[in-house]
C-alpha cells in the first residue's frame, strides 16, 4: 500500500478499499460464490479438482455504491479474481525511463511467458483487465469503460485447502518512476478487482445493471472460460455526505488509515544498547541509495492568511530508494538529557548476519506540529538549479524519518516484498524514546511531498526559464553505500507566467510523461 508523506511529515495514504462500497446481502449470501470454489476440494483430499487458472467472482450480485458530492462514485463493485490450483505471478520491469514496461508471467519462480504487448503500460497492475458496462432503469447505457486490476489487491483465502499465507507484496505502485514490480495471487486466494487508484465516475442516484467481463486478451492468455469471466450485477447508487472534509472517500480513508496504522503497527525492534567492539565497515553487501526524478510538480501560492500567501512555491515529491543488495539499517541512541541521538549504521553479510557498524551522524527530535518524531540528518537534499545547473534555491528539508513508503523495484536482488516499517509510526519514536531503529529495505523508496514553505522552492522572484529540481541522496556521504555514483537525479522544469500567476511545464523523462 503506497504511503505519501507531506513535507511536514504527516501521512497521506491511499488504499485499495475503504467503506465506500456497501455490499448488500452480505453474510451467507455474499459468500456463496467464493465458497463454491472450494466445495469439491473440501469433500475430497485425494482427487485434484479442475479449476480455471483465474475466475471472476462476486461477493454478492446486489451492490450499493456511495455518491459523494464534488467527487463521484468509486466503481468498487465487490468483484474479485480467484486463483485456481496454482499461483498466478506476474513481474513487470522497465529497462530504463526510455523503455516501455514489459510484463512476464512467472511459474515456479522462473519466467514463462511474456504478456501481449500493450496490456501492461505502467505499474498500477494488469491494464484493461476488466470491461464494465452499466445501464440505467430505462435500459440506456450510462457507462462503458475498462478497469485495471492489481493482483496484490485486498484479498483472502477462499477455500480450506488454500495456503495459510501469501508471499506476494501488498498493493501496486503509484510512483511514476517505479522500475520493477511483482504481482501475485496465491493458490486459492482472492484479490479485489478495485485497487482504489481509478478515477471516480459520475452516476446519478438510482438503480443500474452492470456487466463485468474479463477482457478477451486476458481470457486468451490465462485460458479463462466464458462462464468464469463474466458477471451481471444489480447496482444501487445512493447519496452520501462523505466525511465532510472536502476530500470525499479518500479523505475518509486518510483519517482512518492514520488511526489504524498508529494502533496496529509493530515497530522494527532497535538494539537495546549501543554497539560494542571496534567500529568497522566490512567488505560485503551494502545498500545502494538512488533518487528518482522529482514528480508531482506544480506551482501554488502559500497558505491564505499568512505572509506566504503572496508568494509562488514550486511544490514537488521526491523519492530516494534502496537498490540493495543490503538494507539500510540505522539505530539511534539518545544522548542523556538531550533531544539528540547518536546514529549508527549496521552492516550484514550475504546471510543477513550483522558483521559491523559505524557511527554515521545524528538523529534530532523535531517537536513541530506535523512532525513530533526523530529525524535522521543528511539523508537527502533538494535544490533548484538554473539552466547552467547552478543552485539558486535550496530546500530547508534536511532531516528525515526513514520509512518504506513506495515499492520502486521488487525485482532487484534481495528485495523485501514485505517491509515492516511502511508508515511513520513504526520507526520514528516519540519524545521519550531512548532509541529508535529506522530501516529502508531493499526495493523500497521513501517519498516526501515538498509542499510547505521553506521545503518547497520559493520561485516568486525568479525569472522565467528552464530550471532543474535536483534530488541528492546521502549528500554528505555519511552513509556507507555500494555506490555513490548514482546519488543525483535531475528533473527539468520550465517556469512561465507572471508574479502570483506563475506556470510550470514539466517535460517528460523518456516515456514517462508525468509532471
Amino acid at each position: 500500500m503506497p504511503v505519501r508523506r507531506a513535507g511536514g511529515g504527516s501521512i497521506i495514504s491511499t488504499s485499495r478499499k475503504l467503506g465506500r462500497t456497501a455490499i448488500a446481502a452480505a453474510g451467507a449470501a455474499g459468500l456463496v460464490a467464493i465458497a463454491a470454489l472450494g466445495a469439491s476440494a473440501a469433500s475430497s483430499s485425494t482427487t485434484a479438482t479442475a479449476r480455471p487458472a483465474l475466475k471472476l467472482v462476486a461477493g454478492s450480485t446486489d451492490v450499493t455504491l456511495d455518491s459523494i458530492p464534488d467527487y463521484g462514485v468509486d466503481l468498487d463493485l465487490g468483484t474479485h479474481v480467484v486463483a485456481g490450483n496454482a499461483p498466478i505471478e506476474v513481474r513487470a520491469t522497465r529497462a530504463s525511463y526510455k523503455s516501455p514496461v514489459v510484463a512476464k508471467q512467472y511459474v515456479n519462480g522462473k519466467p514463462a511467458r511474456i504478456l501481449p504487448k500493450g496490456l501492461v503500460t505502467d505499474f498500477s497492475g494488469l491494464g484493461k483487465f476488466l470491461h464494465i458496462t452499466m445501464t440505467d432503469a430505462s435500459g440506456k447505457q450510462v457507462l462503458d469503460q475498462d478497469q485495471s486490476v492489481c493482483l496484490n489487491g485486498e484479498g483472502s483465502r477462499t477455500r480450506p485447502d488454500a495456503p495459510a499465507t501469501s508471499p506476494y507484496p501488498e498493493g501496486c505502485s503509484a510512483n511514476p518512476f517505479t522500475q520493477g514490480a511483482v504481482w501475485g495471487l496465491q493458490t486459492g486466494w482472492s484479490s479485489n478487482t478495485f485497487s482504489g487508484y481509478g478515477a471516480p465516475v459520475k452516476l446519478a442516484v438510482g438503480k443500474y445493471k452492470a456487466t463485468v467481463t474479463v477482457s478477451k486478451a486476458y481470457r486468451d492468455f490465462f485460458k479463462i472460460g466464458a462462464s468464469d469471466a463474466a458477471l451481471s450485477l444489480n447496482v444501487t447508487v445512493q447519496q452520501s455526505d462523505g466525511c465532510g472534509d472536502g476530500h470525499g472517500v479518500r479523505g475518509c480513508l486518510a483519517a482512518a488509515q492514520q488511526k489504524t496504522t498508529a494502533a496496529g503497527s509493530v515497530a522494527p525492534k532497535p538494539n537495546a544498547t549501543r554497539p560494542t567492539g571496534k567500529p568497522s565497515v566490512p567488505k560485503g553487501p551494502k545498500p545502494d541509495l538512488r533518487p528518482v526524478p522529482a514528480w508531482g510538480i506544480e506551482v501554488l501560492p502559500g497558505d491564505e492568511g499568512t505572509p506566504d500567501a503572496q508568494k509562488d512555491f514550486l511544490q514537488f515529491s521526491a523519492t530516494v530508494w534502496n537498490a540493495g543488495p543490503s538494507p539500510l539499517v540505522l539505530d539511534g541512541f539518545r544522548q542523556q538529557g538531550k533531544d539528540l541521538m547518536d546514529a549508527y549504521q549496521y552492516f550484514y553479510d550475504a546471510n543477513g548476519k550483522q558483521v559491523g557498524y559505524r557511527n554515521t551522524g545524528t538523529l534530532e527530535w523535531d517537536g513541530r506540529d506535523g512532525h513530533n518524531h526523530w529525524h535522521f540528518t543528511d539523508f537527502a537534499r533538494y535544490s533548484l538549479l538554473n539552466s547552467k545547473q547552478t543552485e539558486v534555491v535550496r530546500s530547508q528539508k534536511e532531516a528525515f524519518c526513514l520509512a518504506a513508503t513506495d515499492s520502486i523495484d521488487y525485482t532487484v536482488k534481495n528485495a523485501n516484498w514485505h517491509p515492516q516499517n511502511t508508515d511513520l509510526h513504526t520507526a520514528c519514536g516519540n519524545h521519550g524514546s531512548l532509541s529508535v531503529r529506522e530501516v529502508l529495505d531493499v526495493g523500497s523508496g521513501d517519498t516526501y511531498v515538498q509542499s510547505l514553505p521553506g521545503q518547497s522552492f520559493d520561485v516568486t522572484d525568479l525569472p522565467n526559464g528552464t530550471y532543474y529540481v535536483q534530488v541528492t541522496a546521502n549528500p554528505e556521504n555519511r552513509l556507507f553505500e555500494a555506490s555513490t555514483k548514482n546519488n543525483v537525479a535531475l528533473r527539468e522544469v520550465v517556469l512561465g507566467g507572471t508574479k502570483h500567476h506563475r506556470t510550470v511545464k514539466v517535460p517528460p523523462v523518456g516515456v514517462i510523461n508525468v509532471p
